[in-house]
């Protein structure tokens, strides 16, 4: 497999789209092992505006895993915040998940955060996803103890439950 880790344009954006809502939410998710299509109703993960406000962001990139006979397979958002690297909407194609794409794109991420002069990499992770947790435990990061409400905003679906997001950090020094 000929794979590469590059960086995404907005020209990618309606591929990311795709795979993002897919990874995340409806029925196309439930062909990973991890997913919140039973936590959120509704099908959409985010929206071309916020992909490409996180594109735009001057701090911020997206990585995009590209094979080249399958197309996109992945991707993860990530954003300079001082000394940390925030990581969020890590994607990977719901088929493709336990391939060891997500661990590369993590890695890549690691990498990345050096480069920019990060000392840690930091994320939220929706509470009630301990499969998703236990995995980011494996490959280093530990709770924070901080904790955030889930957003009120309907935009991106509906919560099936009261949820929180906890945070998660790995020290990359």
């Amino acid at each position: 497999m000929s794979a590469s880790i590059t960086l995404a344009t907005t020209t990618d954006i309606p591929s990311l789209l795709a795979l993002v809502n897919a990874a995340y939410r409806g029925e196309a998710a439930r062909a990973g092992w991890t997913h919140e299509a039973d936590l959120i109703e509704g099908a959409q993960r985010t929206d071309e505006a916020e992909l490409a406000a996180k594109i735009a962001h001057p701090d911020a990139v997206i990585l995009k895993y590209t094979d080249a006979d399958a197309g996109l397979q992945a991707c993860v958002y990530l954003e300079k915040r001082g000394s940390e690297l925030y990581l969020g909407m890590l994607s990977v194609d719901p088929r493709q998940q336990g391939s060891g794409i997500g661990k590369r794109l993590l890695e890549s991420a690691e990498v990345h955060a050096r480069r920019v002069g990060c000392t840690s990499v930091v994320m939220s992770v929706i509470s009630v996803r301990t499969e998703l947790i236990d995995w980011y435990a494996r490959q280093g990061y530990v709770p924070t103890g901080d904790t955030e409400p889930f957003p009120e905003e309907e935009r991106f679906g509906k919560p099936r439950q009261p949820l929180h997001f906890i945070w998660l950090r790995k020290e990359i020094n």
